[in-house]
């Protein structure tokens, strides 16, 4: 799925041969149009809205939370979990979303939700500006970058379902899934390495910071015991 904007053209007796067709819709337009339309908010009407791109869209609304920096306390734990699952189905060459029923008929119109789609939809449009017709878009949507994807994914998401509660460690990992994701869905390999790098720096900061954790522990304990 395409996000130019550029109206084509084809032939017509009309206008001497030449006729503009409708632009093609970008992501955003088409997330503003679900948002305004009649049937219901639910994941699963997103699910068919995106089709081959659902992925990437679960992607952002599950890690949205995550990548808020908050302290959790673990209550993010089952939204990583989904996603890792969804990952899981990526890499191993699905395309398209399987999800169990209530899953699917999981309301997205309560209040907070519906701000934070909004404020995706205002994220999303102004990365369109700044990237209105992507970068090396030949790159999306094989088999082998599916895969990359839903292992990249996979693994910022493991690198905050592991970090320590209330620490916000799992801040910078979610993020970066969620920027990844939304380069997948733009398709703009500018983004996806932005959101890659930062997720790495996430994980590589959790790594350091653990591993000092663990040496001061182990440091109190012998302190303690002598």
């Amino acid at each position: 799925m395409g996000s130019g904007q550029s109206p084509t053209a084809v032939p017509s007796p009309h206008n001497g041969g030449v006729e503009p067709t409708q632009p093609t819709q970008t992501i955003s337009d088409q997330i503003e149009g679900w948002l305004r339309s009649d049937q219901p908010k639910t994941l699963g009407s997103l699910v068919e809205l995106f089709e081959e791109k659902s992925f990437a869209v679960i992607f952002v609304l599950l890690l949205a939370v995550p990548a808020l920096p908050l302290p959790t306390a673990g209550a993010t734990h089952v939204f990583e979990v989904i996603t890792m699952l969804l990952s899981l189905q990526l890499i191993v060459g699905r395309d398209e979303v399987w999800l169990p029923q209530r899953w699917c008929r999981m309301s997205l119109e309560t209040k907070n939700r519906q701000r934070f789609l909004n404020t995706l939809l205002r994220m999303i449009r102004r990365l369109e500006r700044l990237s209105p017709n992507g970068r090396l878009r030949h790159l999306f949507d094989h088999r082998l970058t599916n895969s990359v994807f839903g292992l990249t994914v996979l693994l910022l998401s493991l690198g905050a379902f592991l970090a320590p509660p209330f620490s916000g460690l799992d801040t910078l990992p979610a993020l970066g899934a969620v920027i990844v994701s939304l380069g997948v869905l733009l398709e703009d390999i500018a983004v996806v390495i932005v959101g890659a790098v930062i997720g790495a720096a996430g994980v590589f900061l959790e790594i350091v910071l653990g591993k000092a954790a663990v040496s001061g522990v182990k440091h109190l304990f012998s302190t303690l015991r002598a």
